[in-house]
């Protein structure tokens, strides 16, 4: 079992997932909306490997929810912050979804940190154009995981809207505990994510300032492109292919949350990957 850990810094507080066993270091990091336990199957089944660490973003889960600065400069910051506490030159890195952007460009300003990394169905590479930040409202109220932020009247109704989203198809034991994690009675007696409105829009704007690739990068990547995940066109795919120059992509089952639907076949395809890149 992991243990939950917490790093003090000047602006906020980290928590996250510690499983110290083995010694190879690997980094885990969900996308927007989620929480480090999405990566429990995952951390469990290498964790004898591995020493993994899987931090709640900030804005998300139990880490600190500040009113602004959800920059992609601020959260690089917190994972090197977090690197030098653990005394890690660099690592292996699972991203998902909005992380993927985010650890690209990670990989573009510091490369020597990233030993691998592996993009789990990543969104937003590009830079987006500025009129279309006139349609977030409505991305807001028609994205399905965001339908989970709520608020709902009582914890019975959040939990029958999550049972229909795609990352809870099955409702397994590891997606129950998932959404229990990333809910809370709010000081109106409401229930919501712990997500918070404001990560919410932060990212969402940083994401359509800040393009993901821009130049060559060399570091060992495996991009993750699930069967119903949202990477199926050639020209989704393009920018990945035109940058990373050492890139192999693998197709798994599952939609955009691979592990939390399809942990088995999810957890082994990201083991063979690194063991040949140890």
């Amino acid at each position: 079992m992991p243990v939950r850990q917490t790093l003090s810094k000047p602006d906020i507080q980290l928590s996250y997932l510690e499983w110290n066993q083995g010694q190879e270091p690997l980094l885990l990091l969900h996308g927007l909306a989620d929480h480090a336990l999405v990566w429990s199957s995952l951390g469990d089944y290498l964790a004898a490997e591995y020493h993994i660490v899987a931090p709640d973003m900030r804005g998300h889960g139990e880490s600190s929810k500040p009113e602004q600065d959800y920059s992609f400069e601020s959260a690089i910051a917190d994972l090197e912050a977090l690197m030098d506490r653990l005394g890690w030159a660099s690592t292996h890195v699972v991203a998902h979804s909005w992380s993927g952007k985010l650890v690209c460009i990670w990989a573009r300003q510091y490369p020597q940190r990233l030993r691998s990394m592996v993009l789990v169905d990543p969104i937003f590479i590009w830079k987006m154009p500025s009129f279309l930040k006139v349609t977030f409202p409505l991305l807001y109220r028609v994205l399905p995981f965001l339908k989970a932020m709520g608020p709902f009247h009582n914890y019975e109704a959040a939990q029958q809207q999550a049972r229909l989203l795609n990352q809870y198809q099955g409702w397994s034991l590891l997606q129950q505990q998932v959404f229990q994690a990333g809910i809370e009675q709010k000081s109106d007696g409401s229930w919501g994510s712990k997500f918070t409105i404001a990560a919410r829009d932060g990212i969402f704007d940083e994401v359509m300032r800040v393009p993901g690739l821009t130049v060559p990068i060399h570091i060992p990547t495996l991009f993750v492109q699930p069967e119903k995940g949202v990477n199926r066109q050639d020209w989704q795919l393009k920018p990945y292919k035109t940058y990373l120059r050492n890139l192999q992509l693998c197709q798994v089952p599952g939609n955009h949350w691979p592990f939390l639907t399809q942990p088995e076949v999810f957890n082994q395809t990201v083991e063979s990957f690194l063991k040949k890149n140890r």
